[in-house]
Parts: structure tokens; C-alpha cells; sequence
């Protein structure tokens, strides 16, 4: 019941997942990233462990591909759980259970890779990973605009109640982690309002954690 993408910036070194479903915070137990290591995305049944198994199989120095395999092999119930991974190399992997929810699918590009289940369409994983490759920007911009495209294209079969983006650089915490838990509006929409406000804000917060002598009192930009 779910629809996301995750990418890195190559030229930042920047990492990010993203991700909406029907299902209530889903950003809560899908959308995993440490920096300078990778981004992990495990749906459709969602066992959250996954996401930590896999950033640790990425510390150790595993691939995507090899994440992705080990994941698929040892998981419970692996015909139940999709996967997607990504490497500060940026080459990317992706696994969908053989009892993944219908309608399901994946699609791999340049510095991505999205999947889906429960799709309108079997061509919205595409439709992101088009729209991902051909923006520019922040790597949290970019992602939105993947997101958009792939609501745009049907999204998932049920409306979407909830969307979450995870952004890591360099530092042991996300710079940026928005989440949208429940909506009985647009949730994609309201991500995108989020990081309106927190990208100004996000050099402010980054100050105050690492300079904090030098960093300004106010809130606002």
C-alpha cells in the first residue's frame, strides 16, 4: 500500500528516501539512510528490522545488490516484503516478493530506484524515476517531485493518508526527516509545504548543533 523512491546526489554525496502510502505514518517504519553508507526502503508487509539490517549490511560494506540479496535470502516471509537500496556509489537495487500486494512494481534509473504495491498503475514506479533523473536541485526538492509524479500518475489503488522524506549528509543525524503521519488531505502536498518552511530554517538548526556560540537566536531565516 505504498508508493517511494530513494536516491543519492552525486554531487553533494547527499542520501534520501521518500515515500506515501494509505497506511498511517509510514515514513515511521519504512525509510532508513546514514550517511556516507546508504538508504534503505522496506514496504509492502513492512518489518522495519530490515531497514536496520540493511544500513548495517551497507557499514560493513555490502552493495546494494548484495543488501538487497542477503535481505531477500534471511527475511522472514521474504515473498511478503519489498525492498529498495542505495549506495553513496549510487548504483542501485530492488526487491518485490512474489506476495507483494497487487498491483506491484519497480523501476531503476540514474541515482534511484522506486517501488510500489497496491499501485493504480504498474507504471508509477516509472513515472518517479522520470521525474527524479530530470529535475535539479536539493536532493529533498528532488525527491518531492518524484513523489508528485508518481501520485500524479495514480498512485496507490486507496488515497494516501500519510508521506515521510529522510535527507542524510555527512553527520550522524538527517538534515532533513519530514513526515506527514495522517491527513484526510493531500499528504504529498503537505511534505512539500514542510520542507517550504524547513529549508530556510535548515542552515539555522545545522549551526545551533554544531556552532552554537556563532549561531543566532532566531528562529526565522
Amino acid at each position: 500500500m505504498t508508493f517511494s523512491l530513494v536516491a543519492r546526489c552525486p554531487a553533494t554525496g547527499m542520501l534520501g528516501v521518500i515515500v506515501s502510502s494509505s497506511s498511517p505514518a509510514v515514513a515511521a517504519r519504512c525509510a532508513f539512510a546514514r550517511a556516507g553508507h546508504g538508504a534503505v526502503l522496506t514496504q509492502n508487509f513492512t518489518d522495519p528490522s530490515l531497514g536496520e539490517r540493511g544500513l548495517e549490511l551497507l557499514a560493513r560494506g555490502a552493495s546494494a545488490e548484495q543488501t538487497v540479496d542477503i535481505l531477500a535470502r534471511t527475511a522472514s516471509d521474504p515473498d511478503y516484503r519489498q525492498l529498495a537500496v542505495i549506495t553513496p556509489k549510487g548504483v542501485p537495487a530492488a526487491h518485490t516478493g512474489e506476495h507483494c500486494l497487487l498491483r506491484k512494481a519497480a523501476a531503476t534509473g540514474i541515482d534511484c530506484v522506486a517501488i510500489g504495491n497496491w499501485l493504480a498503475a504498474d507504471t508509477v514506479p516509472q513515472h518517479m524515476v522520470e521525474a527524479f533523473e530530470a529535475s535539479t536541485g536539493h536532493l529533498a526538492q528532488r525527491l518531492l517531485l518524484a513523489l508528485r509524479a508518481g501520485l500524479d500518475a495514480g498512485g496507490e489503488t486507496e488515497p494516501v493518508h500519510s508521506a515521510g522524506m529522510k535527507v542524510v549528509h555527512e553527520l550522524p543525524w538527517p538534515i532533513v526527516d519530514l513526515r506527514v503521519d495522517w491527513t484526510d488531505d493531500c499528504p504529498v502536498t503537505e511534505l512539500q509545504a514542510l520542507w517550504t518552511l524547513w529549508e530556510p530554517r535548515m542552515p539555522l538548526y545545522l549551526a545551533r548543533a554544531l556552532q552554537p556560540a556563532d549561531a543566532p537566536a532566531e528562529d526565522l531565516p
